[in-house]
């Protein structure tokens, strides 16, 4: 790579600690009183939902299925490496799963960051820095959705000057400036803000992170925006 190794090496260490701050901004919820895809809940309960979890594991390990077959040639090929080809950064809404959005891409093949709104804080930046630098991968999208509930919570803020309690509260205000910048503008605002802050967020990753910014003035790397429809199942590149 081009970039400088011996200054870039990650600590395993405060690498493993961002994963995992990335994992706990998945549990964010926006408030289903407002911002929820209708009003029918699950009725699964935590024991049956871990029951399916582990089900659904042994299905994955046992392989008794054509297609876990599959699965299973591909994991002990990439059991002890990984060659990513492309870093998505989406949502963890549950309708918005990348590896299937984008043909049913199977066990190595791209890289994944999820979290309400599809944003970048430090951890999501460290998991693109290290997909672009140490894992060589060339393209990173970021992709918004159509209807997202975390986008909608932010345009709840400016039109409405709602609040959210705990930590939805700052999760929502990092997307209020996309919102800010296309209120008033002709079409739906929460879609037009879902696009703005894909956009910007980005840019984000292309110009504020020194490893990805340097990779793209090699050519080595590209970042783009996109937004996922959840009526027509496509992906619309926005840049």
């Amino acid at each position: 790579m081009c970039v400088d190794c011996d200054r870039l090496t990650f600590n395993r260490r405060k690498f493993l600690s961002l994963s995992a701050a990335g994992i706990a901004a998945i549990s964010f919820f926006i408030p289903r009183r407002s911002f929820a895809a209708g009003a029918a809940t699950t009725s699964v309960s935590a024991d049956e939902a871990f029951a399916k979890l582990k089900a659904g594991n042994e299905k994955y390990v046992g392989a008794p299925q054509l297609c876990a077959v599959e699965l299973l040639k591909q994991r002990e090929g990439v059991a002890k490496a990984q060659a990513p080809w492309a870093t998505i950064i989406a949502c963890s809404d549950s309708r918005v799963p990348p590896e299937l959005l984008f043909g049913g891409l199977g066990l190595g093949e791209i890289f994944v960051g999820r979290n309400a709104g599809n944003m970048v804080d430090t951890a999501t930046m460290g998991t693109i820095e290290y997909g672009a630098e140490h894992l060589g991968i060339p393209l990173i999208v970021v992709m918004g959705h159509e209807r997202c509930g975390a986008v909608a919570a932010a345009c709840a803020v400016v039109e409405k000057h709602e609040k959210f309690p705990g930590s939805i509260g700052p999760m929502v205000n990092a997307i209020v400036p996309a919102a800010k910048a296309v209120r008033g503008q002709p079409g739906d605002f929460v879609d037009n803000t879902v696009r703005e802050s894909a956009k910007r967020t980005a840019a984000k990753v292309a110009t504020k992170s020194e490893i990805v910014s340097h990779l793209i003035k090699a050519k080595k790397v590209k970042v783009m925006a996109a937004r996922y429809d959840l009526d027509n199942g496509r992906v619309e590149f926005l840049n």
